[in-house]
């Protein structure tokens, strides 16, 4: 496991809590219910560093995503719902 998320659920922040096993950079794209790239963060990790706050997704439509997590060592998916 890469990362857990603060929430399941989302608005126009994802937050996420990374563990241990994260190795720079660290890449996420977030996906809608038809396999669509909606979004892409690629952003290197501090070792240190423990959040990463992934803004502006306030236009993406109401739904169901899923969010793809990989960096060197790993992959991790994830399901969310953006909601109002």
């Amino acid at each position: 496991m890469l990362a857990t998320l603060k929430s399941q659920v989302f608005i126009d922040t994802l937050v996420l809590e990374l563990t241990d096993a994260v190795l720079s950079p660290l890449k996420a794209v977030l996906k809608d219910e038809k396999g669509c790239i909606c979004s892409m963060l690629e952003t290197k990790i501090d070792p240190s560093q423990r959040l990463v706050y992934w803004k502006g997704l306030n236009d993406l439509p109401y739904g169901v995503y899923f969010l793809e997590l990989s960096c060197k060592s790993a992959e991790q998916s994830v399901r969310l719902v953006k909601r109002i």
